[in-house]
């Protein structure tokens, strides 16, 4: 677990932290149930959202992030592993947790104990399962079914449904609360309809659970979308969602990519972590000096290079070397220089007040200002999720407001 900090004076150590806004999550988590509710639909039950907090909650810290939802209204958590689960459990969570990774032998008895919701993905997993439960006592015990319709990961395929079933009927002490599927490319579009990959998976994913009810099983909650589909794709809004991304402050990118514009508008967030390290050395250079390993940049122009306090080992993704750029002082000050383990090499010879001890700020909200992480992401051919879950368990997080 990530340690926890009041505020910056708290810690002594490398000036490198995140900060983490509680009140911008709340709002995202808000946003997201209320755009999935809409008034205009008049549903008896709203729908409920299952927020994903696996991976470290995006980089943002799981126990920590879990709490403030739970009190934020969450109706379930998704961890992708029972060692996640059982973390969030000890902090307090008392909501439905979903292990999304479902379980490998011999983790059984932690699920039960821990009150985890293990996600099935095989059919001979049912067995186990209910052996461990029976040994423990414990009656009705939920589990969820995972439908693999077209991802080729993990879950049954559709066609062993009848499988099971007939093994389902042999766990009395189990009962299935839910089935889902996974969306391989829900923000592939099509005049704003689902692409051709993710129809196909709703035609499988539904007359799977057509089977289930002709052979008399309840599939209890019924959920697909994830955060592009939830952004996007109404239809695959089910009894509950799983937004991810978007309860962090960020959009899928969607294909094509003018529609990113369109539905950043309809459902507004707002990010919640920005990462932050301070110049702790400068240096001035002639033209024709290089800068950091195998001298990648060289001077064209005598420039002032600030040094700072954080590197790959932190969380600044090492692709950003020569082509990402910081926050010092409100103005733009590009990398330079390969990305080491533990410092960062920017140029500030457009900003000559920049001082030793200036905060810079990789992504994340300065002010009024935002430099969002997603922008950052494409610029190097990745996801956001990879940049924020890259914020290493070494980096103090701060939660605020």
């Amino acid at each position: 677990m990530p340690r926890v900090e009041k505020n910056p004076a708290d810690f002594i150590g490398r000036p490198v932290w995140a900060e983490v806004s509680l009140s911008a999550l709340a709002r995202n988590f808000q946003a997201i149930r209320d755009y999935v509710n809409p008034a205009s639909e008049k549903r008896k039950t709203p729908r409920k959202v299952l927020s994903i907090v696996k991976g470290n909650g995006y980089g943002h810290g799981g126990a920590q992030t879990a709490k403030a939802l739970e009190q934020d209204g969450s109706d379930w958590f998704g961890v992708a592993s029972s060692g996640e689960g059982v973390e969030i459990r000890e902090a307090g969570v008392r909501k439905p947790i979903l292990v999304l990774g479902g379980f490998w032998p011999g983790e059984e008895k932690v699920l039960l104990e821990h009150k985890l919701t293990p996600a099935i993905h095989r059919c001979e997993q049912l067995l186990s399962f209910e052996a461990a439960a029976a040994k423990l006592r414990k009656k009705n015990v939920p589990i969820q079914l995972k439908i693999d319709t077209g991802m080729n990961r993990l879950g049954i395929l559709p066609g062993d449904i009848d499988c099971f079933a007939r093994q389902l009927a042999k766990c009395p002490h189990l009962s299935l609360g839910g089935v889902f599927t996974h969306f391989a490319s829900s923000e592939v579009l099509c005049d704003l309809r689902p692409g051709p990959q993710t129809c196909q998976q709703m035609e499988r994913f539904h007359a799977a659970i057509d089977r289930l009810r002709a052979l008399r099983i309840d599939p209890g909650i019924l959920h697909l979308a994830n955060s592009a589909a939830i952004a996007a794709l109404p239809e695959t809004w089910a009894d509950m969602v799983r937004p991810g991304a978007l309860l962090y402050g960020y959009h899928p990118g969607f294909d094509p990519p003018e529609l990113r514009t369109k539905f950043e508008a309809a459902l507004r967030l707002h990010p919640v972590m920005s990462l932050r390290t301070r110049v702790i050395n400068l240096r001035s250079i002639a033209a024709g000096d290089g800068v950091g390993y195998n001298a990648s940049w060289v001077a064209q122009r005598p420039s002032r290079i600030a040094i700072l306090a954080a590197g790959y080992g932190d969380g600044i993704h090492r692709s950003l070397g020569n082509l990402g750029s910081v926050i010092i002082r409100g103005q733009r000050a590009p990398m330079r220089g390969i990305i080491s383990m533990d410092v960062t090499m920017a140029d500030v010879t457009d900003i000559p007040d920049a001082s030793l001890g200036d905060i810079a700020t990789v992504y994340g909200t300065v002010g009024q200002q935002v430099y969002p992480a997603n922008v950052i992401a494409r610029s190097i051919g990745t996801v956001t999720s990879d940049l924020l879950s890259g914020v290493s368990q070494r980096v103090p997080r701060f939660y605020v407001d």
